[in-house]
């Protein structure tokens, strides 16, 4: 002993002296004058905060480095001060006029890591120059650096809550940022400071479930919980349909229709939460397809829950941890809705492998699961359980058992009868829990299993288990009269080892004793621990009669035998949907500290104007502007050629007809004439000729896109754009893209499609030659956008494409490469995105229509959502599906789109006749029958969709 202490003794001392011989030359290096000592030596400090050791004593030497021009080291000590800067405060307050320095730094890293730094130093006095450099930080042009202004608010906040209404302030500027990086955080923020105040929520709804795909991981969870919060205030619950029907069953014929008439209509923005958030269920982030099961749990409406059950059930490959959590919510959420989760009832199995809190948490959700028609199944498989060495587990399987034999009135005597021959086993924790479910068992049907008693009497002495006994006794006691031989010899055996059995055993006990006096006239004797000797005592009063307790007798039999209601048997998670899913509370069990109650549906929707932001489109590229300038320079070169003389105007014509359509004698011929001649033919063919257009207008017109810009298109020919994703900045390792199509006439080739490419550089570190690489398949024409030689941090561009479709939905695959990566991708397009609009007349669309009959034509009846009945929603549900015209009617239930596919030009018409009822004829006409299919089932979906 004396030994091992003096070795430990020793190696401890050497420890230290290591620890401060290393310290030593750690000084030397950083207090050095050359960067590369001084960037190694921190590198090491960085290591050693790593792995947990404490490097405070070097907080000094470190600090002296925080002025450094070399960037690397600069990034280092800002990590070392981040970590000790709240324990060495005096010394870290030398500092703070550099921290004021460097938020002015050029890089972006460096501003952001002085801000984190001011933001640890937890000293009151420095609070105004923390809001002063959070606020600036805030309006930073760097997304990066306003991000961590976002964390500084919940610091600035926990340590000085008088500065709430200047930090709601940064908070409602900072909500506004278009940024994905920034509105993970700054919800965080929202959520620490201000969690009540929804009026800031409401302008930035929509855009925070747009960008909701493209942020964070962890920024998706916080967003997420804090929408389902918002939603819960500002729509109406998508399950009260199903809940007021009873209500009105007895009501007057009036009170009838007017609810027909009220059915429930999702809020457009309660839709669009659920609809973007879906995708997330896809994510390989465990915290994120939870948040997104609890919203639609909490949200969807029932029929569309069972969306999540997938994703949950895939979650139970990872780690046990995570299975704990999503197995304690898929256990709340199976006692409401079992149909979820009973086809993948195997899932649920136990493992050898699996821990026992999992394997507990397994066997309560195929407990839930149980019903007539899959009970023999989960029988046999517990029957299996119970026979596991985790004693624990197995008696949990045996409660088990006897819930499923309460709730499936079916199987109630299988259970009971197999219940029984456990008690013949020899492990005395099976036993015992079998006693105890057994009892509960009899007390629903106690005058048909006697010989269950009598069999349970025998096997008494050689149990051991305390409730065990206590249990088979307690039996005894209040089923006396039906085993009237059995009961007192139990209580003769008992009287014997009463004082070596436990409390509880030695209660009922006294219980036995007390009742069968009652039924067959026979005592008990006063016993020793004192509650058993109160216990006694009391009954003793109570069933013996004397001058004072006479009273009380004639009671005894009502209040000892009195009728006992049955116990039930329930799920532990029963209640506990009282609790968000997802959370500690529910985890727990109990409210946990900052949790936030889930507020009741409002019977009345607030106001959705809130929501509503006026937006300024943009011009959405280069191509466009071209084209609204040339488009210009046309009407003025028109308007101009119809101010000139008729006969300059003539002559123009002239010559334009005899330019394009000559011979080469003719042109021989005209070029030998005289001038008198040529004059001579011109006043000769000036009579007959129309005004026409000047050479110019009709150049420029090959490039002004087949808008329908005459009087008989009444409306816009392009709809809201559609952004897809291309490449997703995890996948593409920093590089993300964004697509869309841009619906102009493509430059390189007319049979193109124009595609806008958006380019994002989400990594710390530039991107170069950033290129189209390999096409699938090779024969694929494309018109690729030029090398992109760099692309800097955080920062976008905007290319352009042509893709060669050849009027087929098949997807274009090619590679996005950079310099050291290639990523696969592919464009899609929808079947609406292949047509140009098409301007025409309501008489030519006649026309046209009836060439295109038979074979050619496609229609269906549909019934369409009541908001787009109207002449102005048609249009622009159209328009959102397919790149067409609008053409003019004289019907107002009549709506005509024309448009022609791009590569081949074939003709496109679409007719819409509204009919009663919200419903309508759409047909299609055109040569290419399977366009016309797909375009029908897209204007189908657009128009059916509120």
């Amino acid at each position: 002993m004396t030994q091992m202490l003096y070795t430990w003794s020793f190696h401890a001392t050497f420890v230290t002296l290591f620890s401060v011989l290393r310290n030593e030359d750690l000084k030397e290096m950083l207090e050095s004058n050359k960067d590369s000592l001084k960037l190694e030596a921190m590198k090491r400090v960085v290591g050693l905060i790593a792995k947990g050791k404490n490097a405070s004593e070097l907080f000094p030497a470190v600090v002296k480095n925080v002025a450094s021009k070399n960037i690397e080291l600069k990034k280092l000590v800002y990590v070392y001060l981040v970590r000790y800067a709240e324990e060495q405060q005096d010394l870290a307050l030398l500092s703070i006029s550099t921290f004021q320095r460097a938020l002015k730094d050029p890089n972006q890293f460096i501003r952001g890591s002085a801000l984190r730094v001011l933001s640890s130093i937890r000293v009151p006095i420095i609070v105004p120059i923390m809001m002063l450099a959070i606020k600036e930080a805030a309006a930073d042009l760097s997304p990066y650096v306003r991000k961590t202004s976002a964390h500084a608010i919940q610091k600035l906040y926990s340590m000085d809550p008088d500065q709430k209404e200047q930090l709601i302030e940064v908070i409602e500027k900072l909500l506004k940022d278009k940024s994905t990086l920034v509105a993970g955080s700054v919800v965080m923020a929202f959520e620490e400071v201000c969690p009540d105040r929804i009026d800031l929520i409401h302008k930035n709804y929509r855009k925070l479930c747009n960008l909701l795909v493209d942020v964070e991981e962890w920024g998706q969870v916080v967003i997420i919980s804090m929408l389902t919060r918002y939603a819960r205030t500002q729509f109406t619950s998508p399950w009260k349909e199903n809940n007021e029907k009873a209500f009105y069953d007895s009501d007057s014929e009036e009170k009838k229709d007017q609810t027909e008439a009220q059915p429930y209509i999702m809020d457009p923005d309660h839709r669009l939460l659920l609809r973007n958030t879906k995708p997330l269920l896809q994510s390989r982030n465990t915290a994120v397809v939870m948040s997104v099961a609890q919203l639609y749990w909490h949200l969807a409406p029932k029929h569309e829950v069972n969306i999540v059950t997938k994703s949950l059930v895939r979650l139970l490959r990872s780690h046990r941890e995570v299975q704990y959590i999503v197995l304690q919510n898929i256990a709340t959420m199976s006692i409401q809705r079992k149909g979820m989760f009973e086809p993948f009832m195997k899932s649920f199995y136990v493992r050898s492998t699996d821990a026992t809190h999992i394997k507990t948490l397994k066997l309560e959700i195929l407990t839930n699961l149980a019903n007539e028609a899959n009970i023999s199944t989960i029988l046999r498989e517990f029957q299996t359980y119970v026979k596991s060495q985790d004693k624990a587990f197995a008696a949990a399987t045996i409660q088990a058992i006897g819930r499923c034999a309460t709730n499936i009135s079916e199987v109630t005597d299988t259970c009971l009868n197999g219940l029984v021959l456990l008690l013949s086993n020899r492990d005395e924790t099976v036993v015992a829990e079998s006693v105890v479910v057994i009892k509960k068992l009899l007390q629903t049907q106690p005058t048909q299993h006697s010989e269950i008693i009598k069999h349970m009497a025998k096997l008494f002495d050689n149990i051991t288990v305390s409730m065990a006994r206590a249990s088979i006794l307690w039996l005894m006691g209040e089923y006396c009269e039906r085993v009237p031989k059995i009961a007192p010899d139990v209580l003769r055996k008992m009287a014997k080892t009463f004082t070596a059995e436990e409390d509880i055993v030695k209660l009922q006990t006294v219980n036995l004793a007390a009742k069968l006096y009652l039924t067959n006239s026979k005592q008990t004797k006063l016993l020793t621990h004192y509650d058993i000797r109160d216990r006694t005592r009391f009954i003793r009063q109570l069933i013996v009669p004397n001058e004072k307790s006479g009273a009380l007798n004639k009671y005894a039999r009502r209040i000892l035998l009195a009728p006992k209601p049955a116990p039930v048997l329930e799920s532990a998670f029963k209640d506990r949907d009282r609790y968000q899913l997802g959370t500690l509370s529910h985890s727990l069990n109990t409210k946990a500290t900052g949790y936030l109650e889930l507020s009741d549906w409002p019977a009345v929707a607030p106001d959705q104007s809130v929501r509503n932001v006026e937006v300024i489109e943009p011009v959405r590229n280069p191509d466009t502007l071209l084209i609204i300038v040339l488009l210009h320079a046309c009407l003025i070169l028109t308007h101009k050629s119809g101010s000139e003389s008729e006969e300059e105007s003539s002559e123009e014509s002239d010559k334009t007809s005899s330019d394009s359509g000559k011979s080469s004698s003719g042109s021989e011929k005209s070029s030998s004439e005289s001038e008198p001649e040529q004059k001579k033919k011109k006043k000769m063919t000036k009579a007959p000729q129309k005004k026409s257009k000047p050479t110019a207008n009709l150049c420029l017109l090959r490039f002004i896109p087949v808008f329908p810009m005459s009087l008989q298109v009444t409306t816009p020919s392009f709809g809201p754009v559609k952004t897809y994703e291309l490449l997703h900045h995890m996948t593409g390792k920093g590089l993300s893209a964004k697509y869309h199509f841009s619906r102009q006439p493509c430059l390189y080739q007319p049979s193109m499609v124009a595609v806008q490419v958006i380019l994002t550089n989400s990594s710390d570190h530039s991107l170069e030659e950033i290129h189209i690489g390999d096409r699938s398949p090779a024969s694929l024409n494309i018109h690729c956008f030029n090398t992109i030689e760099r692309l800097e941090p955080e920062a976008s561009v905007t290319v352009s494409m042509g893709i060669d479709f050849s009027d087929s939905t098949q997807a274009a695959n090619f590679q996005l490469c950079t310099k050291e990566d290639q990523f696969s991708v592919s464009i899609q397009p929808a079947v609406g995105e292949l047509l140009m609009p098409s301007t025409m007349t309501e008489q030519d669309f006649s026309k046209e229509q009836g060439k295109l009959l038979g074979m050619n034509e496609t229609s269906a009846t549909i019934t369409m959502a009541t908001a787009n009945t109207s002449s102005q929603a048609i249009s622009k549900q159209v328009l959102c599906a397919a790149n067409v015209g609008v053409v003019s009617s004289s019907a107002n239930n009549f709506h005509r789109f024309a448009g022609r596919t791009v590569s081949s030009r074939a003709l496109v018409l679409v007719s819409l006749e509204l009919k009663e009822s919200s419903t309508a004829l759409l047909t299609i006409n055109t040569e290419k029958s399977v366009m016309a299919s797909m375009l029908l089932r897209d204007l189908k979906q657009a128009l059916a969709q509120a």
